[in-house]
Parts: structure tokens; sequence; C-alpha cells
């Protein structure tokens, strides 16, 4: 326990040193919550209703879909998974930390903004704090799942950041970060059920008087629930030790993840 206890705080440090986790977990997150702030209440006042929630959301996905896969791909290419599998590391430990690293950077910046958006912005807080925790532990545990399996089946440092933008650009336009998924038109208002941002949306606003859904709020947790476990479950499946001895294990497994996702779908057009 100490030694994960001391390998974390290595890591969280780390989060803030490098250059490149600390534009994705904080400068750019940050960055990009002043700057569409400011723009989006100045063009639509409304958007202060969904502002903290969009702005909390976009700041998971950053961390998680942007910033979680590189290092896992660079330390896997480097050797260092070897070197941990030699002395007896547990590939569950490996993948955790990273994880948890990661989020407690996320959880930082989420709560600069919900402590400043009402100040800066004039954001209307969440009427149901529990649902707004609820929807913020779900999405951070389903986007963590998918960071850490992109980071798990990249081959390299590009793939990761190519297969983390599939996600993340679809979320910023159709998963209602920027745009309120009712107002699509209903072919991508369906196809927004795909991403994690959308459900999670819906189960903050399940529970409050008057909330708009595009779908059940409960169904929304279970798809995120099974989505991150699900992905939780391929990374540990597929993890290599070494980028030179991959095994007979199949990456397009962890298409696999998406199953969740794509019932969502489905259910949506049947109802």
């Amino acid at each position: 326990m100490t030694a994960f206890l001391a390998h974390m705080s290595f890591e969280f440090r780390s989060g803030v040193r490098n250059k490149s986790l600390l534009l994705l977990n904080y400068l750019f997150p940050l960055g990009f919550y002043l700057l569409a702030s400011a723009l989006m209440t100045g063009m639509n006042p409304t958007f202060r209703d969904n502002l903290i929630p969009a702005m909390v959301f976009f700041t998971i996905i950053s961390s998680t879909l942007l910033g979680l896969p590189d290092p896992i791909v660079s330390a896997r290419e480097a050797g260092i998974y070897r070197s941990y599998k030699i002395h007896g590391i547990p590939k569950l430990s490996i993948l955790l930390i990273p994880v948890l690293t990661t989020l407690l950077h996320t959880t930082i910046v989420s709560a600069v903004i919900v402590i400043t958006a009402p100040l800066l912005f004039g954001a209307v807080l969440p009427a149901n704090g529990l649902s707004f925790l609820l929807g913020y532990l779900l999405m951070c545990f389903a986007c963590s799942g998918l960071g850490l399996l992109i980071g798990v089946v990249a081959p390299n440092g590009r793939a990761s950041i190519l297969l983390g933008q599939a996600i993340f650009l679809p979320s910023m336009m159709i998963g209602g970060l920027m745009f309120s998924a009712y107002l699509l038109p209903p072919t991508l208002g369906k196809l927004g059920l795909l991403l994690p941002s959308n459900h999670a949306l819906n189960v903050i606003n399940g529970w409050v008087a008057n909330g708009i859904l595009t779908f059940n709020a409960i169904g929304a947790v279970l798809v995120l629930y099974c989505g991150g476990a699900l992905a939780f479950c391929l990374a540990l499946y597929l993890f290599n030790w070494d980028s030179q001895n991959k095994g007979n294990r199949n990456p397009m497994l962890a298409l696999l993840v998406l199953l969740p996702y794509a019932l969502a779908v489905i259910v949506s057009l049947f109802s």
C-alpha cells in the first residue's frame, strides 16, 4: 500500500511537471472554460443554465481522452512496464494509478469551475447537487475507462491522439456540451447517445423539475456504469507489458466498449 501511494504521488506530481499533461489537465480546460463561457453567454444567455455541467464535462474528456492515453503508450514503448513486471508490480495497480491521478487533476479544475462560474459569468448552480455529483462520478468512470482502453490498445502516441479525438470532437458537437442535445436534428440526436457526455447530462437533468431529457435518466446511469466497467475490464484483458510482445489478444475487441451506447441508440429508436 505504501508503494502504491508513493507511485501515485509521483504520477500526480508528473501531471504538473510534464508540460504536455499540464496543458491537457489544467491550461487547456481552464483556458477553454474562460473563453467559451464568455463567448457563449454573450451569444446565448440561456447557456448559463448549462455552463457548469458543460465545462466540467469538457474538463473530464480533455483530461481522460486526450491526456490519459499518451503516458500509458509512452511507458509501454520505453519498456517501463517490462521492468514493473520483473519487480512483481501487478498490472491492476499500473492501470489504476494514472486513472486516479488524472481524476484528481480533473476534480481540482472542476472545483475551480463550480466556484468561479457563478461569479464570473452568472452561471446557475445545478438545481440538484446529488444528481450533478452522480453525473460527474459516472462521467469520470466512463471516460477514464475509455481513456485507459485507448492507451492500452493504441500502437503509438499518434494513434492514441487520433482515437481520443474521435470521441472528443463529437462530444463537443453532438454530445450536448456546446449545444443542447434536444435542439439537434433527430438523426444527430440519436447518434449523440453513443457519447458518455450525452448520458451524463441526462443523469443530471433526470432528477430536476422540468429537466429536458433525450434518454431515460435511469437508463443513462446503467449505460455509463456498464460502459465504464466494460472499458476497464477490456483494458485489463488487453494490457501488454511490452510493445514488442503483444500476445494473441486482438485489440479489435476494444470495440465491444461501444455495446452499451449502441444499445441505447437502439432503445431510443423504438421508444
